[in-house]
């Protein structure tokens, strides 16, 4: 149990930064999971911070907290500061302490030249007896260049958010569906992964390396899709041709009929416009997206069908550009279609095929889909995605802490959008390249005619 309260020095220096930490401080599910790991916060705690819908609202939350925290609230939180690389702000907090508490002397603690296990034992021995143990950047980094993978970052973190799905409203859902899709069968819709991890290393596949992570990703998508009410199959390590025929199992699937809408989801290496099975060989993403158009997959017509593609798209590394007016910490075409000038010739086949009874509402070839990527496309350059060892890709970790916060009264369009934001603040290390400073950006299209709310936990009442 903790002791009652933070020290008075502590909650002092807290509450004169409180207006520079609420404008700059990033409380992300990192910084989070620290303090849950150090015992300063409960998963409740960690639940209601992050329900909140804005980062300065989320900062507020954490600074109304800590002060009732007990005594090791403000050493765990500034540690958890410079393990999420907001080592300014640890600098602010200290060095008011040390201002304000001029007759103690604060030693910091210094890196050590020992084996990485041991020197986070003495570190963490260090942090019981001094009055300010805080570890050094230089020990953070050192821990956080463990492995040796390319586009492949480790952190001590073990597990991806796990805040449960916020319910949906029953007035949110009676003010919101008439203008989105139907969204209320129970489940909602069938969800496919297909996750490829390990790759044949005697086939072309060779030079593609394991993805370590991308069992975490397949999870978190089971897990957040089942919560959101979908049948999930997860499929592991399939060929290019083993991938093909999954898919065109899942659309032939005549309970689609009974559903609302479905999911697609692909884990794998990849290539602009492709990804690869274990085998080596490449699934084009455009035959994926024909197998469920209103053509060949008629029981999913004007029904929403979302796609989420974890791959890269090239191999090019973002090293991301310095903003021009930012901090010194960086936080760092399309292409139309002209009417083919046909507008009788439908009219005309119809009578040509003797169709004779009352006029069919047709359809566009594809509509009704949205898709997510994790890298970007460009006119020149299409880029790697970031995939962490254990945490798994950054974008499945923002798709699933967006869906689970936002999913209650937010149409997926704007959690896409929300997950760009998150995804272009972040910034990683890429060891085994010369990119020590990498950044990611997703994107997404969508074909969507109408909002999409999942209004999750929610069933209306007939």
């Amino acid at each position: 149990m903790l002791e009652c309260g933070m020290l008075d020095r502590d909650r002092q220096t807290l509450r004169r930064r409180s207006a520079v930490l609420c404008k700059q401080l990033v409380v992300d599910e990192m910084l989070i999971q620290s303090l849950q790991a150090d015992d300063i916060l409960t998963e409740s705690m960690a639940e209601t911070i992050m329900a909140e819908q804005t980062s300065q609202k989320r900062s507020w939350r954490l600074l109304l907290l800590l002060p009732k925290r007990g005594p090791r609230a403000f050493s765990s939180f500034c540690a958890a500061l410079q393990e999420t690389e907001q080592q300014h702000l640890c600098d602010l907090l200290t060095q008011s302490l040390q201002k304000d508490d001029k007759e103690t002397h604060v030693e910091r603690i210094q890196p050590e030249e020992e084996p990485e296990g041991k020197a986070m034992q003495t570190t963490e021995k260090k942090r019981e007896r001094s009055p300010l143990p805080l570890p050094t950047q230089e020990g953070i980094a050192a821990k956080r260049a463990r492995t040796h993978e390319s586009m492949e970052f480790s952190l001590d973190a073990d597990s991806p958010i796990n805040t449960p799905v916020l319910p949906c409203t029953p007035d949110f859902y009676l003010s919101h569906c008439q203008q989105s899709y139907r969204m209320n069968s129970s489940p909602r819709g069938f969800a496919l992964v297909i996750s490829n991890v390990t790759f044949d290393t005697c086939a072309a596949a060779a030079d593609l390396d394991p993805r370590k992570g991308g069992e975490v990703d397949d999870e978190v998508l089971r897990k957040v899709f089942t919560e959101l009410d979908y049948m999930v199959a997860v499929h592991r390590d399939l060929t290019a041709q083993g991938m093909r025929s999954c898919i065109e199992n899942f659309c032939r699937r005549q309970d689609h009929r009974t559903v609302d809408s479905c999911v697609v989801c692909l884990l794998s290496h990849g290539v602009e416009g492709a990804v690869y099975g274990t085998d080596g060989e490449l699934l084009q993403l455009d035959w994926v997206f024909e197998a469920f158009d209103n053509a060949h997959c008629p029981l999913l017509q004007n029904k929403p069908k979302m796609f989420f593609i974890q791959a890269c798209r090239g191999d090019e590394m973002d090293c991301g550009v310095e903003q021009i007016d930012g901090p010194a910490r960086t936080c760092s075409p399309s292409c139309e279609q002209r009417d083919a000038g046909r507008e009788g010739q439908g009219d005309a086949d119809s009578r040509q095929r003797g169709d004779l009874g009352r006029p069919r509402i047709k359809l566009p070839q594809r509509s009704d889909m949205i898709c997510g990527f994790a890298s970007l496309k460009g006119q020149r350059i299409c880029t790697a995605a970031m995939r962490n060892t254990k945490r798994g890709s950054w974008f499945i970790q923002e798709l699933n802490t967006a869906l689970r916060l936002h999913a209650r009264d937010t149409h997926l369009a704007d959690i896409l959008v929300q997950v760009n934001g998150r995804i272009k603040e972040r910034e990683g290390y890429a060891p085994g390249t010369a990119h020590h400073r990498c950044k990611e950006m997703s994107e997404f299209t969508s074909s969507l005619c109408k909002d999409l709310y999942l209004f999750p936990k929610y069933q209306p009442q007939y």
